[in-house]
């Protein structure tokens, strides 16, 4: 690879995040080439010194390294599937951004790798205005070898990367299970906001007091994680007992003041029959054991 190539990037798909993507490398020095399907979004890029490709296959071809992150996979494959743009691929490492399931992973990494190009799943986990920061979160998986060499490329979108290894399917499925940990936690949140509010509370005290809470929270989190992994589910922190009676509570608060009661008959539904099972005696994680 010539020095020159080394500062040279291809992005493709200009949403919110693709934007902001290639702007970091613009500001970085890289000779960026750009592509959209719609080629207005480039305007203010070009502006700053971006080239726009009239074809994806033509923006694959400008770099050794392209990035993408477009809608979803059906919008990844509906742009490869363009004239020029599968046989652009030969040589080329494309970091595919594109938020998808660990099976789009594989498949995505298969369809590369015949095409003659190296492939590196990522899942970024911030917004567009977070991007580029020491802190950044990016999770990448992929050969150690592609992900060393596209390891500069990353390091201008995230501070924060964890190689998860070799499997493309890491990265979405680390993704799949964080959003799964922050869904619950926001449903388990808004239904204590309609607590709060039924009883009067100011709902932004609330939302102050849970904050407080969250750094104790995360590392009983990872304890609990430590514990799933090890296989050892002797009570350590929290029986689940605890639990069993705690949702069990929460739902009868919620039918006794009339509030929706979806989220806490969920939650305690699932604690009954892990106590129903024989695990009421064991560490909360235990509840694992219902799951699998």
């Amino acid at each position: 690879m010539s020095n020159n190539s080394k500062k040279q990037v291809s992005v493709l798909g200009l949403g919110s995040m693709g934007l902001a993507i290639a702007r970091l490398y613009l500001e970085k020095g890289y000779e960026v080439t750009v592509w959209n399907r719609t080629p207005g979004k480039a305007d203010a890029l070009v502006a700053k010194g971006a080239v726009l490709a009239r074809s994806a296959g033509e923006a694959l071809r400008a770099s050794r390294v392209a990035v993408m992150c477009v809608y979803d996979y059906r919008a990844a494959d509906a742009i490869f599937a363009t004239e020029g743009a599968a046989a652009a691929m030969d040589g080329r490492l494309l970091v595919q951004l594109t938020t998808g399931s660990p099976q789009d992973a594989r498949d995505a990494e298969a369809w590369a790798h015949r095409h003659g190009a190296a492939y590196l799943e990522g899942a970024i986990q911030a917004a567009p205005d977070q991007m580029g920061l020491a802190d950044t979160p990016l999770l990448v998986s992929g050969a150690q070898a592609v992900f060393d060499e596209a390891k500069p490329w990353l390091q201008v979108l995230a501070g924060g990367i964890v190689h998860l290894g070799e499997k493309a399917s890491a990265a979405a499925t680390m993704d799949l299970a964080t959003l799964s940990s922050i869904y619950g936690t926001m449903l388990g949140f808004l239904h204590g906001a309609r607590i709060a509010e039924h009883e009067g509370f100011d709902v932004a005290e609330y939302g102050r007091i849970v904050a407080g809470i969250m750094p104790t929270f995360a590392g009983f989190l990872q304890h609990e994680g430590a514990v799933i992994q090890s296989g050892d589910f002797a009570i350590s922190q929290s029986p689940m007992r605890i639990s069993v009676e705690a949702t069990q509570r929460i739902l009868q608060t919620a039918q006794a003041s009339g509030i929706n009661t979806e989220f806490p008959a969920f939650a305690a539904g699932l604690f009954r029959r892990a106590d129903a099972a024989g695990l009421g005696g064991e560490e909360l994680a235990a509840l694992i054991k219902l799951l699998r």
